[in-house]
């Protein structure tokens, strides 16, 4: 197997349907510019509330995709 390295970074996705739709959110909008995403880690889910009611879920998502050093 060859050496590799890997980098991770933190996101917030929000969605107003769901918890599922905030993460691939997230994950969407990181793949615009990220190449080899490999692992999604969920870390902590919460809502936005307004007059009390949830208006938006929101996920905070750690990815972790290949280090690609030559690439500019």
């Amino acid at each position: 197997m060859e050496d590799s390295v890997g980098k991770v970074i933190t996101l917030i996705g929000s969605s107003p349907e769901s918890f599922e739709k905030a993460v691939a959110s997230a994950v969407k909008a990181a793949a615009k510019t990220l190449h080899g995403i490999h692992v999604a880690d969920v870390r902590k889910l919460y809502v936005h509330i307004e007059n009390g009611k949830i208006t938006s879920y929101r996920a905070r998502v750690r990815l972790a995709f290949e280090y690609d050093a030559k690439a500019k």
